[in-house]
């Protein structure tokens, strides 16, 4: 496939550099200058627990007039719509994109710009990437890529993005509900993104403080719910063990809203616990643990901008 990754950050370079070690042509747009000329100048180095690798790729800053087959979208969900505008010239009448970000919405904008019966919604887990310098990623696992329509997209269309991913070493699959795994992270994401982002606690240590483990559990509870009455077709019996046995793959970890706070960046708090209050309105509901815990981090987001 020619393929575009649209945010060569940390997660979109290992996605960039993966899918062409695995023989597509691959760009890949970003707004960081030095990286795009450190890719030019010497390929993109990928480091992981697989080896280090060095992919050919072409980087440019803004995006070329080339349409390719598919477009990959890998921004904040902040950026998801305006990084789908900047990408049209890379959309042809016959492109698949694929939008994937954490929590849920920022799809509904990339419809609303690049076309609903074109768009794959794709969910990544067990991930964790950063950057070491201009030119190079690091990853630390890569366990699951699952991608679905967002709306009218030909099953066959999304099991080709799969299969590409798939020659890419990704563990990735195409599926029939996406909204159904979207949820199931979700409950997870609520549990540890602004519980983290508020008190500094790593995954792990925020499950067992005796303080906030509560109120972590508290969260994941509420989203289990919202997504039950919405009629949400989860896997999920027991919303706790659920997200305790996702905590126990990285208890080391930081969950990207305490990255961006530590970091002074706005976080993506207003998709994932933001996002369970505003899924619960639909319906006459409330969500008042993730409504508090959101209204907590933009207030913390907005004195470590000042």
């Amino acid at each position: 496939m020619r393929i575009a990754v649209v945010g060569c950050g940390a997660m979109g370079s290992v996605y960039a550099a993966r899918l062409a070690l695995g023989g597509h042509d691959v760009l890949v747009t970003d707004t960081w200058g030095d990286h795009v000329a450190a890719i030019n100048a010497d390929g993109l180095r990928l480091a992981g627990p697989d080896g280090d690798h060095r992919a050919s790729v072409r980087a440019f800053t803004s995006a070329p007039e080339e349409p390719v087959d598919l477009v990959v979208l890998a921004v904040k969900a902040s950026d998801a719509r305006g990084a789908a505008a900047q990408a049209r010239p890379l959309v042809g009448d016959t492109t698949t994109v694929v939008t994937i970000q954490n929590g849920l919405g920022s799809a509904d904008g990339v419809a609303d710009e690049l076309g609903r019966d074109r768009l794959a919604v794709g969910i990544a887990s067990g991930f964790g990437a950063s950057l070491r310098g201009p030119g190079q990623a690091h990853h630390n696992a890569m366990k699951a890529l699952r991608f679905g329509s967002y709306d009218g997209l030909d099953p066959a269309a999304v099991e080709a993005v799969a299969e590409a991913w798939r020659a890419g070493g990704f563990d990735a699959a195409a599926v029939c509900d996406i909204a159904a795994m979207q949820w199931e992270k979700l409950i997870c994401n609520v549990a540890y993104s602004a519980p983290c982002a508020l008190t500094g606690l790593t995954v792990g240590e925020v499950m067992d403080d005796r303080e906030v483990g509560p109120v972590s559990r508290a969260a994941a509870v509420e989203a289990w719910e919202t997504a039950q009455a919405l009629g949400i077709r989860i896997d999920v019996p027991d919303p706790v063990e659920h997200v305790r046995a996702f905590g126990a793959q990285m208890p080391a970890a930081k969950p990207s809203a305490l990255l961006d706070l530590e970091a002074g960046r706005v976080s993506e708090i207003g998709v994932i616990n933001g996002a369970v209050p505003r899924e619960a309105a639909k319906f006459g509901r409330t969500a008042p643990v993730n409504a508090t815990l959101t209204a907590l981090v933009r207030a913390r987001e907005a004195r470590v901008r000042r």
